[in-house]
């Protein structure tokens, strides 16, 4: 089987080319990560080299060692990865000591993945632990609203979640554990990675101020779904207050826990406080 013929690979593909439609990706902004599953690994695998060089990740991920991933590539435009799958994204592998990896296939025209592939194996180690491996994907977009909503909320993630929330009835049912929020950093980074993955532990959503979200999940839809949700509800926030500063009327703390009730989720108590 050829790498493009990969269900997994197509699926990728299909999430980097919907993200470009929603105006999520600018130039050669965001990037997308995939930890591929053993069958998926051998049906390709015929396709792979071992000629390229071992390389420094930058950080230390001893629980992803041997995996390989489906990775993005650095400077590259995911408006092109549709157009040419094989020169903007790669698959690579992780070293036994998790701190180097090597392009098994894909840069084909010279490159290496994305400049922020520590932060996304930093998150991808988080998220299979504490998901028993249940997790794969690790997705960062610059989407406009939510972009926006960090120059005027305060960045704080109780607030972040409770106005979400409020916005559109099944985030809280969507992401019940609530988002988390990473004041501005430089990007690409040790030190952002380190930030991200401390919410991480907690949360399937960080917001990084003045520059994008980063959505963890099991799969390419529920993660980009995630992202589709919580960036509608921002838009919906965003109108709202381009009407008026206060809100008429909203959801209410005790119709949040009614909520969580019939649609058996739980909300942590911290997001339903008495707002002035």
């Amino acid at each position: 089987m050829k790498v493009t013929e990969s269900k997994c690979v197509q699926g990728f593909v299909r999430m980097c080319t919907d993200g470009w439609d929603l105006g999520w990706h600018e130039r050669n902004g965001g990037n997308l990560s995939y930890r591929m599953k053993a069958e998926e690994v051998a049906e390709i695998k015929s396709n792979f080299t071992d000629k390229n060089e071992w390389q420094e990740i930058g950080t230390s991920v001893p629980n992803l060692a041997g995996e390989r991933f489906i990775v993005t590539g650095s400077g590259k435009f995911m408006r092109n990865v549709k157009l040419d799958p094989e020169a903007n994204i790669s698959i690579i592998e992780i070293d036994s000591s998790g701190e180097k990896f090597r392009i098994l296939w894909g840069m084909r025209d010279g490159g290496r993945p994305t400049s922020e592939l520590p932060t996304h194996l930093m998150n991808h180690e988080v998220k299979k632990l504490a998901t028993n491996g249940k997790y794969r994907v690790i997705y960062h977009a610059h989407c406009t609203n939510t972009i926006a909503l960090t120059f005027v909320l305060p960045l704080k993630d109780e607030v972040f979640t409770r106005e979400l929330w409020e916005c559109a009835t099944e985030c809280p049912v969507v992401f019940p554990q609530g988002i988390g929020v990473v004041p501005w950093m430089v990007p690409g980074g040790r030190a952002i990675a380190v930030e991200t993955s401390k919410l991480m532990k907690e949360y399937d959503v960080a917001i990084w101020a003045h520059h994008g979200m980063f959505c963890a999940g099991e799969d390419f839809d529920l993660t980009f779904g995630l992202m589709h949700t919580v960036e509608k509800s921002a838009e919906i926030l965003v109108k709202v207050l381009s009407m008026a500063p206060k809100k008429m009327q909203t959801i209410q703390p005790q119709e949040f826990r009614d909520l969580a009730k019939d649609f058996k989720v739980s909300l942590p108590e911290k997001f339903l406080y008495e707002k002035n």
